[in-house]
């Protein structure tokens, strides 16, 4: 039973590798409203010594409180090939009675679930507890809009979506055109995009949705979420835009890569990752390298060990972590890029990296976070997307914001050559394009600061959600 002076008690519920945002979303309410929050972590076995490092952090911010349940073995569950949402669903679905019993023996129990998007397994547990239940999606508005209007393409169209030439059309959004969709939607006879469908269904059952963008970002997008004659009346539950959801780092580290971006112009040097789970094959690999040098530019490259030889990647990894990361690159292109460039085996403090003066440019795999980190630190970014949702971002971040630029070849399907490496380099740092996107990227970082502001778009959103929180659960009671 909620009381209706009882200070509000959101529990948030990650996904296994999807503990970051949640985190960040907890820090934004508890710090922006008079809420307390409590953080219930779900991880994989094999992700959760990672996992367990970030929830030391989150305790010791002191700001709410973390359980970490039991990693999951879904070992048993799903099938060696079946990976993505097949997999976090087994997981939800293991630690759901872990969760079950994490949330009754809570002190104060909650008067609001949030779970993120894919953790959905977990939503029907607010209705046996009598409170309000809500969706966090950690990526953008666009992306939700796709995966809520799944189940009706999924009746209207015939055969598998990626044999389409024409665009599919979401009503009041963008249409999306069948190489930009999300990895699930690709094979429809698979499990993952079964999986991808219910979460599409279960979606509008919540209360409400959080989704991590800000009005002034997409708004045609959000507009459609909100119009019952578009988006609305398949998504039910009111839109929440509390974006830019993301982690700012650490302003006090330093170490030589710290000591060398000091020493350079402003602007001037290109970040690349490909994420933790990116990766290239040699070849590609090769290619990047040769064009990075060609373009004569400033650059940090984070080196993970090529996962095939030839091709444009997906496939297990080949190389060794402990090799020499030479041995991926051209012969002599350390020594000769050495005086501009820097290669950082396996890891780098990315947040940190892209917000230094000298960080000019983010080469990107297109994750939503890493695009939200470098919107937010107002960087222009060549899009090289790879699997999930990436290519639908990539498109979004060149096409529709005008903040990016992307090969013609799609990294998924083919080698990216190294002339067209250099052109997209240069284009960011030299050419009167990459000075426009930059413009315009900066006016977005502006936005994004004006949206966590006191009265601004976000900041008002997370206080509608909270105070909505409220009603409903009096509404429950009654």
């Amino acid at each position: 039973m909620v009381q209706s002076n009882q200070k509000p008690h959101l529990v948030l519920l990650s996904a296994p590798a999807h503990l970051q945002p949640v985190i960040e979303l907890g820090k934004r309410i508890v710090t922006c409203q008079d809420v307390k929050a409590t953080i219930i972590v779900a991880s994989f076995v094999q992700s959760a010594p990672a996992e367990s490092r970030m929830v030391q952090a989150a305790l010791a911010t002191k700001l709410f409180d973390v359980i970490h349940l039991p990693p999951a073995d879904i070992s048993n569950l799903v099938e060696p090939g079946d990976k993505g949402i097949t997999s976090l669903s087994a997981a939800m679905h293991v630690v759901k009675p872990d969760f079950q019993a994490a949330i009754l023996g809570l002190e104060t129990l909650p008067t609001a679930l949030v779970v993120h998007v894919f953790a959905i397994e977990c939503l029907g547990i607010a209705d046996e507890l009598k409170i309000p239940k809500y969706v966090f999606v950690s990526t953008n508005a666009w992306f939700l809009a796709t995966i809520v209007y799944t189940p009706v393409l999924d009746k209207e169209v015939e055969g598998e979506y990626a044999d389409k030439k024409e665009p599919f059309a979401l009503p009041g959004c963008s249409s999306i055109r069948a190489e930009d969709l999300p990895d699930p939607m690709l094979l429809r006879t698979k499990a993952n995009y079964r999986e991808y469908l219910k979460i599409g269904k279960e979606i509008p059952k919540a209360d409400g949705i959080l989704v991590n963008s800000w009005e002034e970002l997409q708004p045609k997008t959000l507009a459609s979420l909100r119009d019952g004659n578009l988006l609305a009346g398949v998504v039910k539950a009111p839109i929440f835009p509390v974006g830019p959801i993301n982690s700012e780092g650490s302003s006090a580290l330093k170490n030589e890569l710290f000591d060398w971006l000091d020493k350079q112009p402003t602007d001037s040097v290109l970040y690349i990752s490909f994420g933790s789970m990116g990766g290239l094959s040699l070849e590609q690999m090769l290619e990047l390298a040769w064009g990075l040098e060609m373009s004569q530019q400033r650059f940090i490259w984070v080196v993970h060990p090529p996962i095939e030889k030839s091709g444009s990647g997906s496939g297990p990894k080949f190389g060794n972590i402990g090799d020499d990361v030479s041995s991926y690159l051209p012969e002599g292109f350390i020594s000769r890029t050495r005086d501009r460039g820097v290669i950082v085996p396996q890891w780098a403090p990315q947040v940190e990296i892209l917000s230094h003066p000298s960080c000019g440019g983010f080469f990107t795999h297109c994750g939503w976070n890493s695009a939200i980190e470098c919107i937010t630190n107002g960087l222009p970014m060549i899009a090289w997307p790879l699997y999930a949702e990436q290519r639908m971002n990539a498109t979004l971040l060149t096409e529709e914001m005008g903040i990016a630029v992307r090969s013609e070849t799609l990294p998924s399907k083919g080698i990216v050559g190294r002339e067209e490496t250099e052109k997209m380099v240069r284009k960011i740092f030299v050419d009167e394009g990459g000075r426009q996107m930059r413009a315009r990227v900066k006016e977005l970082k502006l936005s994004a600061e004006k949206a966590w502001s006191n009265g601004g778009s976000s900041y008002d959103a997370l206080t509608k959600m909270v105070k909505h929180s409220q009603k409903k659960a009096i509404a429950i009671d009654v």
